[in-house]
């Protein structure tokens, strides 16, 4: 039944995941085709990164990469991908290259992407500059489009260090709203063609002549993930932002009162022909939800967002075949300008294509709305907290695959082992802002911080000119314990590890770290790094088993108190100091290898654990 809800269901992301899984088992062929290098699968697997991040089962990227790797060779070769062929839609799919290269390291996944960056390099242009959407679509400019390739361009662009692309890629944005954007409804037409001479483009404007939900979707989603990598100091930043709040504004008044949706001609509801469209309805759910997150567009807006996904749930979910899968409806499969047979941009082209259930670009785009849709709202009725995580006393460095140096190791945008994305996307998840701090603590640069991170500070093996914690260092951090911080103290195993300045801190909440390694694996002898969790835990209220190897104990005196054991092995303590809380264990712990599913067996439950702390830490700053 249309929007049956069971209490002991999962989530809908993980459910709508599993049709996917069911349906598209070794890749995503489509209309019974050969499978092919397409967009439609890039927009179904980013949803598949979402779920992936919110559960930390490796399951989900393990089904992005074997999807990927159906088509890209051990020598970073794309199987059916052709350049020549310059149509924006083929590189929508190197946003999952740059995730596995990132997250596996993997030389072949990098040389793909540089595929993709190159036919950016050649795409045909405008005279103004905007990539023409197809090669066979001379001189036209498309909302879609810019979904294809603009987050792609910007993730390169930030991987690879191109501080001039930003600019071009703001430009795509601004030429789009700049042509396509009515001014009495403020609403994006489909198509922009700047020759005029394309018998659905308006010989005055250029411009096709409805505004079709599903390209706004992709231009509106475009923003939102563009926004993720362009430069907080960059001039064209307010632009985007810009351009997304009266995008937002426009889709507001267009929002059917009564459903919480939108049809797929925007502004055309009365008419008989017309419908509720799935697809857009996520993609704009997806969009203000997101948006509100990351404080682009006012909190006032999530209003619409939850209206939407409360009418797609209701109007376009159905389940089965199993209740741990679901299906949508209401996806149109197509819609497009021009070609042959020839697609005159009417209402009734538009209301001629044929509406489908499953839809990939629909279930990609409801597997977006539900990730977000799915994230917990902040602890609390507190401000949005900040975390400040030390790149100070932890700083080391390596060139990445462009020769520049970029810190490593227990940083928030290192996406493989060492790294810490997971754990920031978790303080994201429960309404957290994540940020570093690369200079020495003091009591103005702490001042805003609600929670500080200190991980493993480097010993003269890992840095040539270590920060050690140095006496004014210690003042300004317990002054602010003091008065209200939450403390992370995460150290590390004798060998691997500053002990001599890093305890002086620790000392002063009454936290000792011992010189010694506890908790050796051989290989994957993962029972040797078990710890387990006592039921009725203060901190971790619902984990039971974690994995920690090669640990330092800890001991502990007043203030501080023992808060987790394993055997005579003390391994982590709490302090109350003043109004502040510290937080101890001799590990780093929380890095992606041991929090993302894709080393640990399941029984190990690492990211909930991850996900308690947070919610711990969360309770503690008294603002």
């Amino acid at each position: 039944m249309l929007g049956a809800i069971v209490a002991s269901a999962q989530p809908y992301s993980q459910r709508m995941a599993s049709t996917v899984m069911n349906t598209w088992k070794d890749s995503f062929a489509l209309d019974g085709k050969p499978a092919k290098w397409n967009y439609d699968m890039g927009v179904v697997l980013k949803g598949f990164e979402g779920v992936w991040m919110n559960t930390g089962d490796a399951g989900y990227y393990n089904y992005i990469q074997k999807q990927m790797d159906f088509f890209v060779k051990d020598d970073g070769t794309i199987k059916t991908y052709k350049q020549d062929e310059y149509t924006l839609d083929n590189i929508n799919n190197g946003k999952l290259l740059l995730l596995l290269y990132s997250v596996s390291l993997k030389d072949k996944y990098l040389k793909a992407a540089k595929l993709l960056r190159d036919q950016l390099f050649h795409q045909p242009r405008t005279p103004e500059g905007g990539f023409w959407h197809k090669k066979i679509y001379p001189n036209q400019m498309w909302l879609d489009g810019l979904y294809m390739a603009g987050p792609f361009y910007a993730e390169y662009a930030w991987l690879a260090h191109e501080d001039t692309a930003y600019d071009d890629i703001a430009r795509q944005f601004i030429l789009m709203e700049q042509h396509a954007r009515d001014p009495k409804t403020g609403l994006l037409y489909h198509g922009w063609d700047e020759s005029k001479q394309m018998k659905w483009a308006d010989p005055s404007t250029g411009c096709s002549p409805h505004f079709w939900a599903r390209a706004m979707g992709w231009y509106a989603c475009a923003l939102v993930d563009v926004l993720d990598y362009f430069p907080e100091q960059h001039p064209q930043r307010k632009a985007l932002i810009g351009i997304l709040n009266r995008l937002v504004d426009a889709i507001e008044k267009v929002q059917d009162p009564k459903t919480g949706l939108w049809y797929d001609i925007l502004n055309l509801p009365s008419n008989k022909k017309n419908y509720l469209e799935a697809s857009a309805s996520c993609q704009f759910v997806y969009t203000i939800a997101k948006g509100v997150r990351k404080g682009y567009i006012p909190a006032s807006k999530m209003g619409m967002a939850k209206k939407g996904y409360e009418g797609i749930i209701k109007q376009f979910i159905t389940t089965g075949p199993t209740n741990d899968q679901v299906s949508l409806q209401g996806t149109v499969k197509v819609s497009g300008l021009g070609g042959n047979p020839y697609r005159d941009g009417s209402f009734d082209y538009y209301m001629s294509e044929p509406v489908i259930t499953n839809d990939p670009k629909g279930i990609g785009a409801f597997l977006l709305a539900s990730n977000e849709m799915e994230l917990s709202a902040p602890i609390g009725n507190q401000k949005a907290k900040t975390v400040l995580l030390d790149n100070y006393f932890n700083h080391e460095s390596k060139p990445d695959a462009t020769g520049v140096d970029i810190p490593f190791h227990y940083v928030w945008n290192e996406l493989d082992n060492g790294g810490y994305s997971l754990l920031g996307y978790v303080f994201n998840k429960y309404g957290m802002q994540t940020r570093t701090l690369f200079n020495a603590p003091t009591e103005a640069n702490l001042k805003t911080a609600d929670i500080y991170i200190i991980v493993d500070p480097d010993t003269d093996k890992e840095t040539k000119t270590p920060n050690y914690v140095q006496p004014k260092d210690i003042e300004a951090i317990v002054k602010w314990v003091k008065d209200g911080g939450a403390l992370l103290l995460l150290g590390n195993d004798a060998g691997n590890a500053e002990f001599e300045h890093f305890n002086k801190l620790a000392e002063r909440f009454g936290i000792h770290f011992n010189e010694d390694s506890k908790n050796h694996v051989d290989g994957n002898n993962f029972s040797q790094g078990a710890i387990l969790i006592p039921a009725g835990h203060s901190i971790f209220k619902t984990t039971k088993k974690i994995y920690i190897k090669e640990l330092s104990t800890i001991t502990a005196k007043s203030p501080a108190m023992i808060a987790l054991k394993n055997g005579d092995d003390n391994i982590i303590a709490v302090s109350k100091y003043g109004r502040g809380t510290v937080f101890a264990v001799g590990d780093p712990w929380f890095y992606n290898e041991y929090m993302d599913g894709r080393k640990l067996p399941a029984e190990y439950e690492n990211y909930k654990a991850g996900e308690e702390l947070v919610k711990w830490l969360g309770q503690q700053r008294r603002k």
